[in-house]
Parts: C-alpha cells; sequence; structure tokens
C-alpha cells in the first residue's frame, strides 16, 4: 500500500467482504445453532485470514521493513480474534442490533490495533483525535445529536396539546418519531451541503407519500397535525444547519 490510509481502507475493504459477501446465510444460522461446533464458524474465520492475508502481502511488497513474519502475525490475529468474537456473538441474540454494532466494533479495533501496529507508529491515531477534538468537528457532532433525541422531545413537547385531539390512527409504534429524525438528519446534511434545492425535493416526496393516507382519512385535525409537524420540523433543522454553517464559514 502506498499509504497507511491506504492499508487501513484495505483492511476494512478484507474484513466488510468476508463478514458480508463471502459468508452465506446458511453459515450464520448454523454458527449460531452449534455454536463452536460449526465446521463454517472455522472456515469463515479463514476466509478472513485468506483476504487479510491477500492485503499484506501486498502492503509488504512495498515496505521493506516487513516481512513475512508480519504477515502471518497479522493473518493469525484477524484469524483468531474473528473466530472467538464470533463465538462470543453466537452465544447471544441474534436479532438484536446492539450485539451486531458491538460485533463489527471489536473486529474493527482489531483491525486499527493491526494497522498501528504495522506502521509502527501512534502518529495517525493522534491525528485522528487531534481532528475530532476540532471545533469544526465537534461542532457537526453537537448539530447531528440535537436533530435526533432532543429536538423529537421538544417537538413532541409543542405538539402535545395537538395531538391528544387526534384518534389512534393505527400508525407504526414510535414510526412518527424514527421518520422525523430521519427527516431532520437528511435536512441537515443537505443545509451543510448547501443544497437547499434539495431539501424542497425531500418534503415534496414526503408530502407525495402523505398525501393518499391523508386523502383517504378524510380527517382535517390530521392534516393539519402532519402538516404543522413537519413544518416544525424542518424549519427547525433548517435554523440550526444555516446556523452552523454561518459560524462555521466564520
Amino acid at each position: 500500500m502506498t499509504s497507511p490510509e491506504s492499508l487501513l481502507l484495505a483492511l476494512w475493504l478484507a474484513h466488510l467482504t468476508g463478514d458480508f459477501l463471502l459468508q452465506p446465510h446458511a453459515w450464520v444460522e448454523e454458527r449460531y445453532r452449534l455454536g463452536h461446533r460449526s465446521p463454517h464458524l472455522g472456515q469463515h474465520a479463514l476466509v478472513h485470514a485468506a483476504l487479510t492475508f491477500a492485503v499484506l502481502v501486498i502492503a509488504a511488497a512495498h515496505d521493506a521493513q516487513r516481512g513475512a513474519v508480519a504477515v502471518a502475525f497479522g493473518v493469525l490475529v484477524v484469524a483468531a480474534s474473528h473466530w472467538l468474537i464470533d463465538l462470543a456473538k453466537s452465544r447471544l441474540s441474534p436479532r438484536r442490533l446492539r450485539w451486531f454494532l458491538l460485533d463489527q466494533a471489536l473486529h474493527g479495533l482489531v483491525l486499527v490495533g493491526l494497522w498501528l501496529a504495522w506502521v509502527g507508529s501512534w502518529q495517525p491515531l493522534g491525528s485522528a483525535v487531534a481532528w475530532l477534538a476540532t471545533p469544526q468537528v465537534l461542532g457537526l457532532a453537537c448539530a447531528y445529536l440535537l436533530v435526533s433525541r432532543p429536538l423529537s422531545i421538544a417537538i413532541a413537547l409543542v405538539m402535545r396539546r395537538w395531538s391528544e385531539q387526534l384518534e389512534a390512527t393505527g400508525t407504526l409504534a414510535a414510526a412518527g418519531a424514527r421518520i422525523g429524525m430521519l427527516e431532520r438528519f437528511l435536512v441537515l446534511t443537505l443545509v451543510l451541503l448547501d443544497q437547499l434545492t434539495a431539501v424542497g425535493f425531500l418534503l415534496a416526496a414526503k408530502s407525495v407519500l402523505r398525501f393518499g393516507d391523508l386523502r383517504e382519512a378524510q380527517d382535517r385535525k390530521l392534516t393539519e397535525y402532519v402538516l404543522l409537524g413537519t413544518l416544525l420540523s424542518v424549519a427547525s433543522t433548517l435554523a440550526l444547519g444555516l446556523t452552523l454553517r454561518l459560524l462555521l464559514e466564520g
């Protein structure tokens, strides 16, 4: 690899290929059913070993200080850690998002550790931490955090006096809050990218999807409630995004 960043991305690419493209669903189901007795658990680890071997061999060809021992060590670390992490995950609930995220985070930590050992320096990690601590990144993190749960709570409190006037509409539990969060995430991203026209298309698309339901319901209160909630959500996100842009550009 011509740069440390290329090596890290290549390791991640190998991991994603092995975990999601070269792992049949039957292997996953068998792992949850048989645990350590599953033969495909070992085969899956070997797939990752082969992919990591290919990446490290290419990296070693561009680095005279890294030879066969370093490649073998890296392959062993990835294969063994993958086997252990997937075995531990097989003993947990396979349908929980938190275990999936924890599984991927642990694999990621192993890859980052291998990458730092290969590079032989903590400088890339220090640079990454320094970048994360910049006002721009911290401001973006605060903005995206605000448009998630905090704004959902604030909007729900503002809309409470009207939501109590509506009858149950048979919608999914908490679906409106989740839709609102995704909507605000998209609006904030588009504002920060200076794509205000796309915000209009987003609102138009949502209006088209909602139009049929509101027309069939023939409920003026529901229509006004949806319109008020959408405008409140979008307006607050637009204000936040434009303010953040002014601060970042200033």
